[in-house]
């Protein structure tokens, strides 16, 4: 069997789970949100979830207090199982 190096995905992640959370913890748990997701969704482990700054920047751009409700993001898992995180480009 041929063995992938690299599978790459795109994904929109809804954010919404944020608004159950009080304002001045909101971005923090959007961070957790996202690396939760990309490791169920690309089955990968959580510690091996590296999230890119822009994709920081972009969550925390408008506050602690109000994330965005979904974000869409590019997913690229490695042969080491590290799976990297970026904004995709447009």
């Amino acid at each position: 069997m041929a063995e992938e190096e690299e599978l790459e995905r795109m994904f929109t992640i809804p954010l919404r789970a944020t608004k159950n959370v009080p304002q001045p913890k909101r971005a923090k748990y959007a961070i957790v949100c996202v690396r939760k997701y990309i490791a169920k969704h690309m089955k990968g482990e959580l510690s091996n979830v590296w999230i890119d700054e822009p994709v920081n920047r972009k969550i925390w751009s408008r506050g602690i207090k109000h994330p965005p409700s979904k974000i869409r993001v590019k997913a690229v898992k490695f042969e080491d199982n590290l799976i990297e995180v970026t904004l995709p480009e447009e």
